[in-house]
């Protein structure tokens, strides 16, 4: 195969929303997602949950950000089923698991893949040995219901990144504890400009072999470090511009299951909460000497205190799992959800934070409520990838939000999607053929072919 050493052009950052798939349902599967537990059994919206986020993606789109769409997954996943020892039509598959192993089909149905920022770790060409953009697909393995998602994610993603010669796909790490990946919930990346190489930031829970080592005592830590230097190395990438770090097992275990509940980076600012990281002067320390050989801008750390806002409330408003945004004249936005306005204290923050001597000057303000309850805000739904203009114009533009797009993509909601579905609605056989009948015509809309399972059989 001819590497092409892509030349960088105009680069942009790409966020790609996931879309809300047909069965979200509030089954509390996420232990160490406090809004995830606390919401269990409640009935969930999956119309308006998929129309809300919509709502954002075209909203982004319309002030001039890059945006694209990634498809949801197919849930029940009788594949899954299948494979755990259950048997007969599709139909009686569901039955028997509502009526045997509950739990098992409450995971095979979650709409989880909905969390683009766990969808994979991705890294720009501006940063990777062979110039072009590396995509490893997590393996999500702490979380049964997650665990199933990165073969569809997978093809997903080489539907959407088409070019051998501008795109690497790796697959999923091994699936084991030692080898935990979260994906770019717990990555970001660094720099003066989108388009120059940067700083890439790996941060991790605990270490998968060293038992001694710090790490929380009531909730799991997801990520491991040795999975965060795996992807480094399939990525390519610089040790001198790579850095690895520790999140603080305290607030792992206050609720923060990813890094990206607790600090939010982008271009040359990081926006984190004082208690994010173990040695947080040592890795402030690491990220401003790194930064400044890749770069002469200012690197900006934005740090609030625990005295303003403590971790419940930036857990419970999701203050830092926000999205951090660069607009076209080289200022930023924070995108936060409502919950954010609603807390007196966050708020009260955040409108100090617009007085500051900082590249952040706007807030954008997003009802994400139905995902939200799931645990999920602003930065879990969207996965970052910088794109300069040769690699731009190899992904599908079926994929990429426009006027039409989203005209398309409301109009299918409406048709496919249900206004109400509580955990009983599951052992619903009739849920599993909306579900396909749905994606099947998403899958012409969005132009992606043939990636879901029922489709290759």
């Amino acid at each position: 195969m001819n590497i092409v050493r892509n030349s960088p052009g105009v680069t942009h950052e790409f966020n790609f929303d996931g879309l809300v798939g047909p069965s979200h349902n509030y089954s509390g599967l996420s232990f160490g997602n406090i809004a995830s537990k606390n919401n269990q059994g409640a009935t969930a919206n999956p119309k308006a949950a998929a129309l809300q986020g919509l709502a954002k993606m075209k909203a982004l789109h319309d002030r001039g950000f890059k945006q694209g769409v990634l498809a949801p997954h197919e849930r029940p996943c009788i594949a899954t089923l299948r494979a755990l020892g259950f048997a007969g039509t599709d139909a009686m598959i569901v039955g028997a698991a509502a009526k045997q192993a509950p739990l098992l089909l409450s995971g095979a149905s979650s709409a989880s893949p909905m969390w683009a920022a766990n969808a994979a770790t991705v890294s720009p060409s501006a940063n990777s040995h062979d110039g072009r953009v590396h995509f490893t697909a997590a393996n999500l393995n702490n979380k049964f219901h997650r665990a199933i998602e990165h073969p569809t994610t997978s093809r997903l993603l080489r539907a959407i990144f088409t070019s051998d010669a501008h795109f690497v796909h790796h697959p999923a790490l091994p699936s084991c504890p030692q080898m935990g990946d979260e994906g770019a919930a717990n990555h970001t990346r660094f720099s003066g400009a989108y388009g120059e190489a940067g700083v890439e930031f790996f941060v991790y829970g605990a270490s998968g072999f060293d038992t001694q080592a710090s790490v929380p005592k009531r909730f799991p830590a997801r990520q491991t470090r040795e999975a965060s230097q795996a992807v480094a190395r399939l990525h390519g990438l610089d040790e001198a511009r790579t850095v690895f770090a520790q999140q603080h097992p305290d607030v792992i275990d206050a609720g923060v299951f990813h890094n990206d509940v607790i600090a939010v980076g982008n271009g040359n600012v990081l926006f984190c909460h004082e208690q994010a990281f173990l040695n947080q002067a040592g890795v402030y320390a690491e990220l401003r000497t790194k930064f400044a050989t890749t770069s002469r801008a200012i690197f900006h750390i934005i740090e609030v205190s625990a005295a303003e806002v403590s971790v419940a409330d930036a857990v419970s408003s999701y203050l830092f799992n926000s999205q951090l945004l660069t607009r076209a004249d080289g200022q930023m936005a924070l995108v936060v959800p409502e919950e954010c306005r609603a807390n007196a204290g966050v708020w009260a923050w955040l409108q100090k934070l617009l007085t500051l001597d900082t590249p952040i000057k706007e807030l954008l303000i997003f009802n994400l409520r139905e995902s939200m309850r799931n645990g999920g805000g602003p930065a879990c739904l969207r996965l970052r990838v910088e794109l300069n203009q040769q690699e731009a114009a190899m992904v599908n533009p079926a994929v990429l939000m426009s006027d039409a797009l989203f005209s398309q993509l409301n109009a299918w909601v409406e048709r496919h999607y249900r206004d109400r579905l509580a955990e009983a609605d599951l052992a619903d056989p009739q849920l599993l053929i909306e579900c396909r009948t749905a994606l099947d015509e998403l899958t012409r809309i969005l132009n992606l072919g043939k990636v879901y399972p029922f489709q290759l059989m």
